[in-house]
């Protein structure tokens, strides 16, 4: 069996930048007025706040996809994505403030990242 190193944040964290693509990190990038390289590091920090990983980055409410891979499936994508959409805002502003980008570009951001990070957390889920 192979041992993995890689602490499973910073793996989520290239997993969803993958997924996201250059394309759309370069979106991400103009939306909040930086390079490349400052909106992978926001898309790092929305995904750990999103996993509840990030100890730097607090927010009001409990992480809401802490153990979402474990739910069985995503069959609930609907209410899922609901649920989400309540977790969006609070999720923005404690990215927002930590970083000190405007929290109505970090917002969109973060709804963005969300479906991103579902889509991976299914992969995962499903031993992609």
């Amino acid at each position: 069996m192979q041992e993995v190193d890689e602490n499973p944040l910073t793996a989520l964290q290239d997993d969803v930048l993958d997924e996201l693509g250059d394309g759309r990190i370069g979106d991400i990038a103009e939306l909040l007025g930086t390079d490349e390289a400052g909106a992978r590091q926001l898309v790092g920090t929305t995904v750990a706040a999103l996993s509840g990983e990030a100890e730097t980055v607090a927010t009001p409410h409990d992480a809401p996809l802490t153990g979402v891979a474990t739910l069985g499936g995503f069959a609930t994508g609907g209410l899922m994505a609901g649920l989400l959409a309540e977790e969006a805002r609070p999720v923005a502003d404690a990215v927002a403030r930590k970083t000190g980008l405007p929290q109505e570009a970090v917002s969109r951001v973060v709804e963005m990242v969300i479906p991103v990070e579902l889509a991976v957390l299914t992969k995962r889920a499903a031993g992609k």
